[in-house]
């Protein structure tokens, strides 16, 4: 929390403050995304900039009560421009022995600790990994502690509903809830509301909750009375007027294939193969039909690029969702999608480690695979968002890129984006520019290689229109005749062009801008991606204290803006900073011949801002 006043509020004192970081942490089966999910949308209602971060464990069904299975759920909200989900919680909620030993050691100094003693028993201490009771031993030192009995308490408010044990106890979660709520003087209504809307065919279930909500609220306003603690008070945000939702990087990007189809009025056939954390695409596609949207979950990576690929050439919008390992399995038939020159949109919602790795985690080390990684030369465009709601953006731009140059597009977004949410304006669909797609149909002008003079782009005949019959396929074809060929010049020249085609599409992006700061300066610090957030308030912060810093962050990756390495070099000192190994650095080094270093973390978390802004003072000498 940035600074704080008193202030009273309805005759209680309650604490001003700029911004706050809570997290919600227990069992995987606790409820926490739910809780974190109310949370938010009380937040977004109440006119706080905010921005979340769901953290999963990997295991499907862990161990109930271990270190394994803990789930949580971070929201970052305040009365100033929020782009991060925070470096440390102010606010930890620790359902169980296992949340707390995960969570604690992120915790700000002075920090508040809310947890259900009553789930804090001999059997789960152990399986947690505790010899003592942490709560009541020195491990909390330093911090501030609630305790409440939250089973017991809940088991209580919800026992005239006539639930089972195993139902009454899940209802904890909207205990913790209601205790948050009267810490940060949120509404219950919304979450009221949205019970009611949830299990409006169980209304006793929906009751308990409620009532479990009320009574972790009167709890809040008990301890307040007797002095125990404080509450809080967190003002709206000055942000732009309009109608806004709250939208996850998931939903953004499905949104966004769906307006750009319709913008290049074209049906839209998605085929999908389930993987963490793509497969939510397919879920939220499924989901919107009703805008002519076929949707396909085939049996595996490979038939599924196949089926879209196979949907663009009978004149459809063809696109497929993956991460890094389904990306490998599709390659192949992606090569076939760039040698036959037909629209595909690759969506890669990056996670951590080679194979199966960390599959809830995040990481950007799929730059490599997305410019490079095919065989022979096989150029693609490469776009990349940079936070939840740019993913709308993003996949229109790729749809447009795809149906105008008739070239694969792939999609860089990654765990993080995916998951986490932010405040969207929902924007006016009117007023996003059209750009139709014209299938040839008059016989006249057909021929299997006339291309586009300006964007290179080869024709897009429908199968089955009459005198349009005409050969596709994965081996090499005459650049004049589109016939099978193995000419030596003519490989050069079809290579050469499919190249120069994608190379060409520089001049059809927007210029590099500068994100924040000036245009020239002592250091820039470059990123892509879901590292925005971090970038630009730690740039933020610096800049505040009088230093030339700039930060440029890019979306178009393949090809560069036209004008990057001049931008570039107007720069001292470049850092750039990825959740990998390397991988943004080498493009820019070996375009641009910069002397960039880099700033790289690849433990499957996002950056914290503390991290780059200890970069950036290092680079500085100070």
């Amino acid at each position: 929390m940035e600074g704080s006043i008193a202030v009273t509020v309805e005759g209680a004192i309650r604490e001003q403050v700029e911004d706050v970081v809570v997290r919600f942490a227990g069992d995987s089966g606790d409820g926490v995304q739910i809780t974190g999910g109310q949370f938010t949308l009380t937040t977004a209602l109440a006119g706080n900039d905010l921005s979340t971060f769901p953290d999963f464990p990997a295991e499907i069904r862990a161990p109930q009560g271990t270190t394994f299975g803990v789930s949580a759920f971070q929201i970052h909200f305040g009365s100033r421009e929020i782009r991060t989900a925070g470096d440390a919680p102010d606010v930890l909620v620790a359902l169980n022995p296992a949340a707390l030993k995960v969570n604690l050691a992120d915790l700000s100094k002075g920090g508040l600790i809310i947890v259900d003693s009553g789930s804090f028993t001999e059997r789960n201490l152990k399986k947690a990994g505790y010899d003592d009771n942490p709560i009541e031993g020195d491990s909390v030192d330093g911090f501030r502690l609630i305790t409440a009995d939250i089973t017991k308490n809940t088991l209580e408010a919800v026992q005239e509903f006539g639930l089972s044990q195993k139902e009454a106890v899940r209802c904890k979660n909207m205990y913790a809830l209601g205790l948050v709520y009267w810490l940060y003087s949120r509404e219950r209504a919304p979450t009221t509301s949205w019970l009611k809307e949830k299990f409006g065919k169980r209304p006793e279930i929906a009751n308990a909750n409620i009532a479990a909500v009320n009574a972790g609220h009167a709890f809040g306003e008990t301890i307040e009375a007797s002095g125990e603690t404080s509450s809080y008070e967190v003002l709206p945000a000055a942000i732009e007027p309009g109608l806004y939702r709250t939208i996850t990087g998931i939903e953004a990007i499905s949104y966004g294939l769906v307006a750009g189809a319709q913008k290049a009025e074209l049906r839209m056939t998605f085929a999908g193969y389930p993987i963490t954390p793509a497969s939510a695409i397919l879920h939220t596609l499924s989901k919107l039909k009703q805008f002519d949207i076929i949707t396909f979950q085939a049996e595996d990576e490979i038939a599924a690029v196949g089926a879209a690929l196979g949907a663009s050439y009978a004149g459809t919008l063809g696109v497929t969702a993956s991460s890094g390992p389904g990306i490998a399995l599709k390659t192949e038939t992606i090569g076939l999608a760039i040698s036959v020159e037909l629209p595909l949109i690759v969506i890669n919602v990056q996670r951590a480690g080679p194979s199966t790795g960390l599959p809830t985690k995040t990481e950007q080390s799929d730059l490599y695979q997305a410019v490079l990684g095919r065989n022979a030369d096989s150029s693609l465009v490469v776009i990349s968002a940079s936070t939840p709601a740019d993913n709308f953006e993003v996949a229109i731009e790729a749809v447009r890129l795809a149906t105008k140059y008739m070239t694969p597009v792939m999609i860089l977004t990654d765990g993080y984006l995916a998951n986490a949410s932010e405040p969207w304006i929902i924007p006016d669909a009117d007023k996003i520019p059209k750009f139709p797609v014209n299938f040839l149909s008059d016989e006249t002008e057909f021929s299997p290689v006339k291309r586009d003079p300006v964007t290179l782009a080869r024709n897009w005949p429908i199968p089955g229109t009459p005198n349009l019959e005409h050969r596709i396929g994965g081996i090499e074809k005459s650049y004049d005749t589109g016939n099978i060929s193995y000419d030596a010049a003519n490989h050069q020249k079809m290579t050469d062009v499919r190249k120069n085609k994608i190379d060409n599409i520089a001049n059809d992006i927007p210029e590099q801008k500068v994100a924040r700061g000036d245009d020239t300066g002592e250091i820039a610090v470059v990123g892509w991606g879901s590292t925005f957030g971090p970038i630009t308030r730690a740039v933020q912060k610096i800049r505040a204290d009088g230093y030339k810093v700039s930060h440029i962050h890019l979306r178009h990756i393949w090809p560069l803006p036209i004008n990057l390495g001049s931008l570039l070099n107007n720069f001292k000192k470049i850092i750039v900073a990825e959740m990998n190994t390397g991988q943004l650095i080498t493009i820019l080094r070996s375009e641009y011949l910069v002397d960039a270093q880099g700033l790289n973390k690849i433990s499957g978390q996002p950056f914290k801002v503390s991290e780059v802004e200890e970069a950036i003072r290092k680079s500085m000498g100070n």
